[in-house]
């Protein structure tokens, strides 16, 4: 059984998650490319003792038209290994999530990145695993497509395996560094993967000692059939998109059922949804906060993130924005289960293209409460208690007001309530989830049980 508190993590980019964040008075433009800016929200979100800070992550610019580039804020923010690696020397206990594409890096140095993250943190990184959702990434790496939909998973199903495979090169106490008998490393307890597969040959070892964690946290965002069945085998962490309780509730029992078809344990997979909190110390005050946003916006960036969530298959500069929004789009190789979530919403809601439009702005599909503590709260805690989340994703729409405002104003309350604890319990990222510390696969598969982090 799960424990009663609930895990809450915070998405940390340039100014905020909401689009017209930047141009808001409170919210430094350069933050992107400030280390102390993202020092700070760190620091935040240790004081409040969240479990960690997420940094998402594209290798390309996200954008198509110039008008959406030139307002837009995403495109100069720093590398997230780079910059959770800075931010692992200013912080003691904060997890550190970065991510990382599966479909455009290389297994052996993906290990070797969160291998040497978790060795600089003490034990406290964790790997956003993605396929890759932009169709201008491809270009950056010498393709011209995007890889269709189930080619990005087999690859990615293949490329964790290994990766695990070498996080396992050595056992957790190969390296003796005896001084004595001028022995560094016992090289009996070094195993070299040898992995031949369909996507990647890797011979192993890793040059760098097992992580303090066994393996750093698997995080993963799937929510299509083959996503969720993805995520249902190698997520511990399952950052999803969901603003209907009902349906969160369906999500949250499919996922816990496919990992237990996986053998896994219900509490060893946390399912995290995405929270936009807009909050004030009166409701009116909140409304505020969030209509000074919509007075920043512009059409071109309205349009153009729209666009983008729903896969890039329509322009939706020419589209009647008063009229209702249709049941279908084409199908995109991109963002495929959030196309369906926002379509579904757009039919049950009735919005028009404009509703939607200014929809996807404010939470881009996520779950959204503008009010109080009190009503943020009871949001949360009836999405936990029925069983729709093990925790949340915190999408602040302003940062850093935005987490200084949930610290200082829900977190207090979550506390009373019994939902969120006061301080740290653990050493490790693992520890503070509630998660196991995996064996050496090597070493089970030597006594005869299935070797963990082997996909077959």
């Amino acid at each position: 059984m799960r424990t009663d508190e609930m895990t809450l993590g915070v998405m940390i980019l340039q100014a905020g998650c909401h689009e017209a964040a930047w141009r808001d008075p409170s919210v430094p433009a350069n933050g992107g490319i400030d280390i102390d800016y993202f020092s700070n929200l760190a620091s935040l979100g240790e004081r409040g003792a969240l479990h960690f800070v997420f940094c998402a992550d594209t290798p390309s610019v996200t954008d198509e038209a110039h008008a959406t580039i030139a307002r837009r804020s995403r495109h100069d923010g720093f590398e997230p290994i780079t910059l959770l690696s800075a931010l692992s020397s200013r912080t003691q206990h904060i997890g550190l999530v970065g991510t990382a594409t599966t479909t455009y890096n290389q297994p052996y140095h993906i290990a070797r990145m969160f291998a040497s993250l978790d060795q600089l943190s003490r034990g406290r990184a964790a790997w956003n695993i993605v396929t890759s959702a932009y169709k201008f990434e491809a270009a950056n790496f010498g393709t011209k497509d995007l890889p269709n939909h189930r080619a990005r998973y087999d690859r990615a199903r293949e490329f964790v395996g290994v990766v695990k495979g070498l996080w396992d090169s050595w056992e957790d106490d190969a390296f003796i560094r005896d001084k004595q008998s001028g022995v560094f490393v016992d090289t009996n307890k070094m195993r070299t993967l040898n992995h031949q597969g369909k996507c990647f040959s890797v011979r192993g070892p890793l040059n760098t000692a097992r992580p303090p964690q066994g393996y750093p946290v698997l995080v993963q965002a799937g929510s299509s059939d083959i996503g969720m069945a993805f995520a249902a085998e190698v997520g511990e962490v399952i950052f999803t998109a969901e603003p209907c309780l009902e349906n969160g509730k369906r999500y949250y029992a499919a996922l816990k059922e496919k990992a237990r078809a996986f053998g896994r344990e219900d509490k060893q997979v946390l399912v995290m949804p995405g929270l936009v909190p807009i909050v004030g110390r009166t409701k009116q005050e909140a409304s505020d906060k969030l209509e000074r946003l919509h007075s920043l916006m512009h059409i071109d960036v309205l349009t153009g993130v729209a666009e983008r969530w729903l896969g890039f298959v329509n322009d939706l500069r020419s589209v009647d924005f008063d009229a209702l929004v249709p049941e279908t789009l084409p199908q995109t190789n991109l963002f495929q289960s959030r196309q369906k979530l926002l379509l579904e919403l757009a039919a049950r809601r009735k919005f028009t293209w404009r509703q939607l439009i200014s929809y996807i702005s404010d939470s881009a599909g996520h779950l959204m409460v503008v009010g109080t503590p009190d009503e943020v709260v009871q949001t949360m805690v009836d999405t936990f208690d029925g069983r729709a989340a093990d925790g949340f994703n915190l999408c602040l729409a302003t940062l850093p007001d935005g987490l200084k405002d949930f610290i200082e104003l829900v977190v207090p309350e979550l506390r009373r309530r019994g939902k969120f604890r006061s301080n740290y319990s653990g050493r490790t990222l693992r520890e503070n989830l509630g998660l196991k510390r995996p064996l050496n696969s090597f070493m089970q598969s030597h006594v005869g049980s299935a070797p963990v982090g082997r996909l077959s």
